[in-house]
């Protein structure tokens, strides 16, 4: 065995791998940060492009000095209490430890091996912590930008303003979480000197004086955990105002009574505790004194447990009405204050039964304008009738009002989108995705009860060039290069033509006009984009691509408004709006929420908890260029308030905005559905209602179509209607739900959210009396079901090859009663094209249907018969049809009649051998028609 070791050797590979291992990491870092860079850079470009270069910067200043700061404050902590803690136990470390390598021992230092294992962890937590932080840096900026001044709000309980709650709290709560894990982490690394420390004394035998002296370090770190502990639980305090109880939210009695006041007496006993450890820290150090620094809170908290645990079982309990009443009182005022419901007025509804109280004379305007196109069922048909070509989709159906012909008409449009995963596998290449086809084409426009003799949609705009019927309506700028289905990047302005839409033989070209995009510039700046957006292959080398040519990035109008305001929620559904100019914009609905509201009930939002919420923010989205405006709506609303002092460039007043798109804000239908499912309690403002849930509501619910064309029973949806709102004058577009008691079907109200002129965002309810019971939309389609003639109809049509579609059934007020309407269509199972073949509509105890709306109106209104087949009905008659009730019937032959009858009896005979059962069915419809007219003209 030799008796010396030859180092150099044994170190010239070590030091060979470690030179690796730190060129590596090098070309790691050069490599990650370049793309970081790069993808920074490409950014500053895009933003720039849309006029907010500096809300880009402002955003990553607030992130990377967030990042730092905390980085930094973490690795001083981590890595100094090592260093403290090293020294305070330096001579009890031990001074190597021996290992073998390749039979040969090696003696390894442990000191240094201990600071550089320290030094490495000290940096990756601070990193992981700074990463962390930097994505909660709204809560840090709303708390360093927002005006923290009184805003006339106190909370009940503590008398803070609101602004403590929305800004301050979460920021404290924010900073308290990363102390308690840094006083954690520090404490952990004390026992773990003192384990190794510990069992080197055991090792060598040391006396009884030394094993005491590592708890000094312990003493130390856990005095500064029990001072974090103590304002943890201070600001506990305060969540105790968003807690949720069984029967409400917020400050309970026994909260009030007991456990605020026993809170802060834990406070106490923590901080008394951390100055025992403390002197324990600086005195003889004893584990024993450790223990007992912890022991007046632990006796503190279970003492007020108890006596909690007592009040609430022995003195709430059996009088928990009286003793809760203010807390719930508290918490309805203030959970109706933030969701807005203390906005919502109430007015009576009579909800009568008979015809006359729908007074069809005074609402033609409602009548006139009730959806009778089911929005699925018109997607379906324009998919058919206007892609025109297989790549062109229409991702959705928007609900509008436009002014035709001198009136507000209620019309559904569809924009025509481009989707490139349609395109033929042939036609997939880069040219062809990047270049050539980069958008789609105009948009379809066709009123809400508007139907061709074949029951297809009645189109105003339709058609490639787009083609109008009405004069007032004109699409300049068809293209859409910024939608739905728009999720790839394109290039513009190139030596290629784009495809702009088919043209018999040919195809229309076109080239982009707008300045929308980012300038790709000469060859080294087409080299940093195609890096960052994963082109290199093809862009820089490209010869179609010029100087002038520009990027279209983050086309999609969702992606869009969430890179450049992600801290709003976006109504997911966006919908097209056509202006007084011709352009296409994109409207999106943008809100402020917060889980911090005090006193506030929960309720989920994309699975996240909030119980604050308002509609601040309408979002404007060109079509053509990407214009992307965002127009603040409530200025009184604290939280955008805020963010417009973060951020000053981002947000325009409502004013601004031009009057062509003014007019077409709506009620958002986020908003409206969660505002109405919480109504359905919080409408009752009395403690003692709210206590028994005397009047709880939900939501009304209907039959809708689920996967496979199977019936499912579903939560009503928000319905827009134009219509005059009872007690009003003037016809506005409102957004309608209704209620139905919990657990019954029939209706007890209705919310409407108003988007028109000066009552734009006000919202209404109007309660059902009730002792009346008012039928609901599951009791109609029963008795739909339940018609024989209906029913038979429908069950013959659901064979021979054939397949019933039911539109959604529409509640819609009218003067002092409730219309119920539904379309019914017929759909061949080898044609995905829905037509229209039924229109039922119901008051409260009368049914009718036809096969047109004027047929059914005639039928409900102006005495005539239902029918199930086509028959010339005035169309008129459906807009004067009570004017025509009480007129005399036309005199008829009582030969021809009962000639007419003979023949229906015949051809249904014949028809029913045949085995052709539909059209059978219709004859025996006829025949009752026939005999109905027999045994009136005989009275």
């Amino acid at each position: 065995m030799p008796e010396s070791i030859d180092w150099p050797r044994m170190h010239s590979p070590r030091r060979r791998r470690r030179f690796f291992l730190l060129i590596l990491a090098v070309l790691a870092g050069i490599f990650f940060g370049g793309r970081a860079a790069l993808s920074y850079y490409v950014d500053v470009l895009w933003f720039e492009s849309l006029g907010y270069r500096d809300v880009f910067w402002k955003t990553l200043g607030l992130q990377w000095g967030i990042f730092t700061a905390f980085a930094a404050a973490t690795f001083l902590i981590l890595y100094g209490s090592f260093l403290a803690l090293k020294r305070a136990h330096l001579r009890d470390l031990p001074t190597g430890h021996t290992i073998l390598i390749g039979g040969q021992p090696l003696k390894l230092p442990v000191e240094p091996v201990l600071r550089l294992v320290a030094l490495g962890l000290a940096l990756v937590i601070a990193v992981a912590t700074g990463a962390g932080m930097m994505l909660e840096w709204p809560t840090i900026a709303l708390f360093r930008y927002a005006p923290h001044t009184a805003s006339g709000f106190l909370d009940p309980v503590f008398g803070k303003p609101l602004n403590f709650f929305l800004f301050t709290l979460p920021a404290y709560q924010l900073l308290v979480g990363w102390l308690l894990t840094l006083a954690v982490m520090t404490c952990a690394l004390a026992v773990f000197f003192i384990i190794i420390t510990g069992g080197t004394r055991a090792v060598v035998g040391r006396t009884r004086t030394y094993v005491a002296l590592p708890w000094r370090g312990l003493s130390s770190t856990f005095a500064v955990l029990l001072v974090v502990l103590a304002m943890r639980v201070y600001l506990g305090r305060f969540e105790r105002l968003f807690d949720s109880h069984t029967i409400f939210a917020g400050v309970t009695y026994t909260d009030a009574h007991i456990m605020l006041p026993g809170t802060l007496i834990v406070c106490v006993a923590l901080v008394l505790g951390a100055v025992i450890a403390a002197v324990n820290a600086v005195r003889m150090p004893r584990g024993r004194w450790i223990a007992a620094a912890i022991l007046p809170a632990a006796l503190c908290y279970v003492s007020v447990q108890i006596v909690g645990w007592y009040v609430s079982s022995f003195i709430v309990k059996p009088n928990e009405l009286v003793r809760e009443q203010p807390y719930i009182a508290n918490n309805i005022a203030l959970t109706r204050q933030a969701y807005g419901l203390d906005r919502v007025s109430q007015r009576e509804f009579p909800a009568e039964t008979d015809v006359a109280a729908a007074d069809p004379a005074h609402n033609q305007a409602t009548l006139q304008n009730i959806r009778l196109w089911d929005w699925r069922a018109l997607q379906d048909t324009l998919r058919q009738v206007q892609e025109i070509r297989t790549y062109y989709d229409f991702p959705d159906i928007d609900i509008d009002r436009y002014e035709i012909d001198g009136v507000t008409r209620q019309v559904m449009l569809a924009t025509r989108e481009l989707n490139v995963d349609k395109l033929p596998e042939s036609s997939r290449n880069w040219i062809n995705e990047k270049l050539i086809y980069t958008h789609g084409y105009g948009i379809t426009m066709n009123p809400v009860n508007g139907f061709t003799p074949e029951g297809l949609p009645t189109l105003i705009l339709s058609n490639m060039p787009v083609q109008s019927t009405v004069g007032g309506l004109t699409v300049t700028r068809p293209e859409v290069y910024f939608g739905e289905l728009t999720n790839t990047d394109v290039y513009v302005k190139t030596r290629q033509k784009e495809f702009n839409y088919p043209q018999g033989q040919t195809n229309s070209l076109t080239s982009y006009e707008g300045n929308g995009g980012i300038v790709l510039g000469g060859f080294l700046r087409r080299i940093v984009i195609a890096l960052d957006r994963g082109d290199l292959a093809k862009l820089p080398f490209s010869d179609d691509v010029n100087n002038d040519s520009q990027l279209l990035m983050r086309r999609n109008v969702r992606d869009r408004v969430s890179a450049l305001a992600p801290f709003l929620t976006y109504d997911p559904d966006p919908y097209i709006v056509l202006g007084d100019d011709g352009r296409l914009s994109w409207v999106m609905d943008a809100f402020t929420v917060s889980d911090s509201y005090p006193y506030a009930s929960h309720n989920r939002l994309d699975r996240e908890p909030i119980n604050y919420m308002r509609n601040s923010v309408k979002v404007v989205i060109d079509a053509y260029n990407g214009a992307t405006t965002f127009y603040v709506f409530d200025a009184e609303d604290p939280v955008i308030a805020a963010y417009r002092g973060i951020f000053p460039s981002l947000f325009k007043d409502a004013a601004m905005m031009p009057p062509g798109l003014r007019k077409h804000m709506r009620y958002p239908e986020l908003l409206l559905n969660l505002q109405a499912e919480v109504y359905g309690l919080y409408h009752m403002t009395d403690p003692g209602a709210f206590y028994n849930r005397e009047d709880l509501w939900t939501v009304a619910t209907e039959v809708g179509m689920g996967e496979g064309g199977q019936q499912v029973t579903q939560t009503m949806p928000p319905n827009f209607v134009l219509m005059k709102l009872p007690g009003e004058t003037g016809v506005e577009f409102v957004e309608i739900l209704p209620f139905t008691p919990a657990n019954r079907n029939n209706l007890i109200g209705w919310i409407a959210g108003r988007s028109d002129g000066a009552q734009y965002g006000a919202s209404v309810v109007y309660n059902f009396p009730k002792t009346k019971l008012v039928d609901g939309p599951l009791q109609i389609e029963a008795r739909i079901d339940q018609n024989a003639q209906l029913s038979g109809q429908l069950s013959l049509w659901n064979q021979q090859g054939s397949r019933v579609r039911r539109g959604a059934l529409l509640v819609i007020p009218t003067g002092r009663a409730l219309l119920y309407a539904e379309p019914i269509y017929l759909q061949a199972e080898r044609s995905p094209m829905p037509e229209l073949r039924l229109v039922v509509l119901a008051l409260q105890d009368r049914l009718a249907y036809g096969p047109t709306f004027d047929s059914a109106m005639a039928a409900l209104f102006g005495g005539a018969v239902s029918s199930l087949s086509a028959a010339p009905v005035s169309a008129e008659l459906g807009r004067h049809a009570p004017a025509l009730a009480g007129s005399p019937r036309p005199a008829a032959d009582l030969n021809a009649l009962i000639a007419e009858a003979a023949k229906d009896l015949a051809d249904y005979q014949r028809l029913t051998a045949e085995g052709k059962l539909g059209e059978a069915g219709q004859k025996l419809e006829e025949l009752k028609r026939a005999l109905e007219k027999l045994n009136t003209r005989q009275r």
